[in-house]
């Protein structure tokens, strides 16, 4: 009997103990002043996760743990959900109209803005911020040298040519329904000589040393300006908007009802160019991400000024 009472004690403090690390989401960090930002693993994500962890720590005396290197939006997502997230650094609202939302995708960055907003409130009890002031979108891209012997402005401007050029793109963009290839063929009324699918990071060397005439990249990667590249306008307006925003829990907001208008400061604060110098800061130039935003935040004075 006595070593099934001592059993009983140890198994009772173990579920103590664990219990006392589990908490119902997002309340562990408002209990111990704790707040956990959440980031992709991609050098964008984690430089503004960091730049929203110096904004925090700068004007509070809030802590802020990193949560990095999570896998996707909708993994991000979940992690908010489930409470091992209270801030999410980057959102893209045409990836989570389609991914978290379900939703058809929406041509006018201020409608498919609108609607994330409105939605993530009334589903999931999360504020979605306004824009930063960047989109990372799809985007065809040529070397300037070409862009200027044929007068490219716009993705319409390559139709006269496109049956001899090489298009480099993301393979699951080739494959993809509704915003991928076979949607531009229907949108455009034109395909390219030959395509090529590879890695989204080759693309831009494949473009810059000729292996490639087209390729389909990221507005806001670094090495369009580090490879002097030019960026077509997207005349037609066939992808959708990915204007990238921070999203917070509100059971955390209203823990630390100061964060909402600190996070705010962020709002329109970053250009799509800006963010493509940060960007090639940690891609091109091998910067941490942490060092990166704190230099940008100190070159804008933690944006004290703004209200």
């Amino acid at each position: 009997m006595l070593k099934r009472n001592h059993l009983l004690i140890v198994i009772t403090m173990a579920l103590a103990v664990f219990m006392s690390g589990c908490s119902l989401p997002g309340l562990s960090g408002a209990a111990n002043n704790t707040v956990k930002v959440g980031t992709l693993g991609t050098s964008e994500s984690q430089i503004m996760g960091n730049i929203v962890r110096l904004m925090i720590e700068h004007y509070t005396d809030v802590q802020v743990e990193m949560v990095n290197n999570l896998g996707s939006s909708i993994v991000l997502h979940q992690a908010m959900l489930n409470g091992d997230v209270d801030i999410s650094a980057t959102r893209y609202t045409g990836t989570d109209l389609a991914g978290a939302l379900g939703m058809e995708p929406v041509k006018d960055p201020g409608e498919a803005l609108n609607i994330v907003q409105h939605e993530f409130q009334k589903r999931f009890d999360q504020t979605w911020f306004d824009s930063y002031g960047f989109a990372n979108s799809y985007a065809f891209t040529v070397t300037r040298t070409l862009a200027e012997k044929e007068n490219l402005k716009t993705v319409s401007d390559l139709e006269p040519l496109a049956s001899n050029l090489k298009l480099g793109v993301d393979n699951a963009w080739l494959k993809r329904k509704g915003d991928g290839y076979e949607g531009f063929v229907k949108e455009y009324g034109f395909t390219f000589g030959k395509t090529f699918p590879m890695q989204i990071g080759l693309v831009y060397q494949a473009v810059a040393n000729g292996k490639m005439d087209v390729v389909l990249a990221y507005t806001t990667d670094g090495r369009i300006k580090a490879f002097d590249l030019k960026v077509l306008e997207d005349d037609k307006n066939f992808f959708p908007p990915y204007d990238t925003s921070l999203v917070a829990r509100n059971d955390v907001l209203k823990a630390h009802p100061e964060l909402k208008d600190i996070l705010q400061k962020l709002s329109g604060k970053i250009n799509t160019e800006k963010m493509q110098e940060l960007n090639y800061e940690a891609d091109g130039k091998m910067k941490e991400p942490s060092i990166i935003a704190k230099e940008f935040l100190e070159e804008y004075h933690y944006f004290e000024n703004e209200k």
